[in-house]
């Protein structure tokens, strides 16, 4: 969320990047500005009186101790009087704030100045390409249809138990899953990562601390009873972990990646390119967060961008990386690099990854600051995908298939415990 003072202080700026953006509904800065106006001219005004009632009531005692009982009726009738005011100043407030808090929702982050301005995904721009890349060629197969020759993804059997987009693993299918979570997990580990196992629901507060609500609740699916949310990403709770929370600067930075399973309602997708496991409405992946200060979370961007890199070449995979516009940013990011490998059978490219700086928008939702040089302010969270299950499975399978059968790239062998699938 950004800062109400942000808006007033940095105006043309802050209308600038909207427009990078295309965000249409400028006029809620003005809107935002004038709210805080009004809420800060509320609150003056019920200071005053809070401040008259405190000074009365201090009279009221010297008159009752010097016998004066007439005139300090008075004053406790004049004190009724502030009373009522104050109250109905405080209701004012109330509505004014929650007026102010309903904006500020509303309005995405900011962009950093190096992201273009774009309206969708045709305007990002390819930073980096691993290597040039080329179909199969003929006789080539879709990943799913190796997954149903191999026996390793049962997507009928899902639909059967869930509905679509609920795959079930099976076998060779299941190990390999299986085999890339715990690489990723390691590979995060050892970048010096602390591993933590979150929940998979949670509550509201956790869903507009990190921005997914009220932006994505269309897309998240709620549990009516108990009020909770399945989360999209472990994104969600790891950096709920420091809502509310006044952090040293000697705690900082932090590192934290975890595993889970994501649920998406994915509404709206249709067409070819959902096929398989293209899109999923369950699907596992691994998670990188950090909590950095300010002045070095461009930096750790730039270091995460080249952790994804390294797992990627592990993989043996053709990829490229993407900065994205501001059109297709997402809605809490400052700045999002997207990967991408490429699925030789299909021959398209396949997201797999997202690494982004959310700079304070995160952290003035969650009211997570630390505390340095004396004072307090805002940390930077980034996060990353490190990485999403599906379409990396779905390119190892169609990228390593031979007229023999699949051959696993060593690292994820390595992992698997077997090389070949056939």
């Amino acid at each position: 969320m950004l800062q109400v003072n942000f808006l007033r202080d940095n105006k043309e700026r802050v209308l600038e990047g909207l427009k990078k953006r295309q965000f249409k509904n400028l006029e809620l800065v003005d809107e935002a500005i004038a709210a805080d106006e009004e809420r800060k001219r509320i609150q003056f005004e019920l200071d005053s009186q809070l401040s008259e009632i405190n000074k009365i009531s201090k009279e009221i005692g010297l008159l009752m101790k010097e016998g004066k009982k007439e005139e300090a009726e008075s004053a406790k009738s004049k004190t009724a009087q502030y009373k009522e005011s104050s109250s109905e100043l405080k209701s004012q407030l109330e509505v004014k704030e929650n007026d102010l808090l309903n904006i500020l929702y509303q309005l995405p982050n900011i962009p950093n100045e190096l992201v273009k301005s774009g309206a969708s995904a045709d305007d990002n721009e390819i930073i980096f390409q691993s290597h040039p890349v080329e179909g199969l060629g003929e006789g080539a197969i879709p990943h799913w249809e190796l997954a149903k020759k191999y026996n390793l993804i049962d997507f009928e059997l899902g639909v059967k138990i869930a509905g679509a987009g609920f795959p079930v693993y099976l076998g060779k299918g299941a190990r390999l899953q299986r085999a890339l979570v715990q690489y990723f997990l390691d590979k995060n580990v050892e970048k010096g990562y602390t591993e933590v196992n979150p929940p998979h629901v949670v509550n509201e507060a956790s869903g507009f601390g990190t921005g997914q609500l009220p932006d994505k609740e269309g897309q998240m699916y709620y549990i009516n009873e108990d009020r909770l949310y399945l989360i999209p990403t472990a994104e969600v709770p790891v950096t709920n972990l420091y809502r509310d929370v006044l952090l040293e600067e000697k705690d900082l930075p932090i590192k934290n990646t975890a595993f889970s399973q994501c649920y998406r309602r994915e509404a709206g997708s249709y067409g070819a390119h959902v096929r398989g496991l293209n899109r999923l409405h369950q699907f596992e992946k691994v998670e990188i967060v950090r909590i950095e200060k300010p002045e070095n979370s461009y930096a750790v961007l730039e270091e995460m961008v080249e952790h994804i890199k390294e797992i990627l070449t592990d993989l043996e995979l053709p990829f490229r990386v993407l900065r994205l516009c501001g059109g297709d940013t997402g809605f809490a990011s400052a700045m999002t690099y997207d990967f991408e490998v490429w699925s030789a059978a299909q021959e398209m490219w396949l997201e797999v990854s997202s690494v982004s700086n959310f700079e304070t928008f995160q952290a003035n939702r969650l009211k997570c600051r630390y505390k340095g040089d004396g004072k307090s302010q805002l940390v930077h969270t980034l996060n990353g995908s490190a990485m999403a299950l599906p379409r990396i499975m779905a390119a190892l399978l169609e990228n390593n298939q031979t007229a023999e059968g699949i051959k696993l790239p060593k690292k994820v062998a390595e992992y698997a415990r077997f090389d070949m699938i056939n």
